[in-house]
């Protein structure tokens, strides 16, 4: 009898494309008790492995995977290259399923409850305006004029106090767009320029600490210590488990440290 797993949850990283299928990382914790005498159970990653005709046909994207809640059934297997399987155990999915959001049930229901308050409110609103013109009408020549032109000035004062709040969140935006890395980098090159030797190729991570530099990428924007390689032949001497995070959420440029100048 083959072995079957059920998983459900988000993915935990982005999501990796190959010739026929996909790949994406999810991570499941146990029970919180478990019997006397036995250890609790802890956190277990997975890489799923989905065939491109059954992924497209979910309607996921590679933004909205990381956000939906999906259910996967599927295989375990240990088959698979380090470099494609960063997780602890690889599931061969036969089948994937979008599960319905709570959140976004409850907040269509509200949504269609408020619409028609709001076309019924709208009527009243009609009424006090044609009220008000009528007043307007009503009153004298010269308390007319007063008052358009108080309007106009109105008019010419709201866009220059508009202009400051745009003004603001312009420069905000290009504060958060400026690149931030971390403490002691002194370089960023490209990810491809980097050569591993066999020696870190023939090794695995702990794939425990290696989640939980992605979790810090996912929050902060960069790694949380540069990569250490040769300044002339670009060889990593340390930190390969931050090569293969950079590599896992597809890095274009990466921070390091060069070896001689430490």
């Amino acid at each position: 009898m083959p072995h079957k797993m059920t998983l459900t949850g988000s993915a935990t990283g982005p999501l990796r494309e190959y010739d026929r299928y996909v790949a994406f990382d999810m991570r499941e914790k146990g029970s919180p008790s478990a019997p006397k005498g036995l250890k609790k159970s802890t956190f277990i990653s997975y890489t799923v492995f989905v065939a491109k005709k059954a992924f497209n046909k979910t309607g996921l994207t590679k933004k909205s995977i990381m956000h939906e809640k999906i259910l996967i059934q599927g295989e375990p297997t240990l088959d698979i290259p380090i470099d494609e399987c960063p997780g602890e155990i690889g599931i061969i999915c036969f089948q994937i399923t979008v599960l319905p959001n709570k959140n976004d049930k409850e907040a269509n229901d509200s949504k269609d409850k408020k619409e028609p308050k709001q076309e019924a409110s709208a009527p009243s609103e009609a009424q006090q305006e044609v009220a008000a013109t009528k007043q307007e009408e009503k009153q004298d020549p010269v308390s007319q004029t007063v008052a358009t032109e108080e309007k106009k000035e109105a008019k010419t004062i709201q866009p220059e106090a508009k202009e400051t709040p745009v003004q603001e969140k312009k420069a905000a935006q290009q504060q958060k767009q400026l690149p931030t890395q971390p403490k002691g980098t002194q370089d960023v090159v490209s990810f491809d320029e980097i050569v591993v030797p066999e020696a870190f190729l023939k090794t695995r991570p702990n794939p425990v600490k290696t989640e939980e530099v992605i979790e810090f990428v996912k929050r902060t924007g960069h790694l949380d210590k540069p990569l250490t390689i040769d300044k002339g032949s670009k060889v990593l001497k340390d930190g390969y488990r931050r090569y293969i995070v950079a590599k896992t959420v597809k890095m274009d440029k990466v921070p390091v440290v060069y070896e001689h100048q430490k």
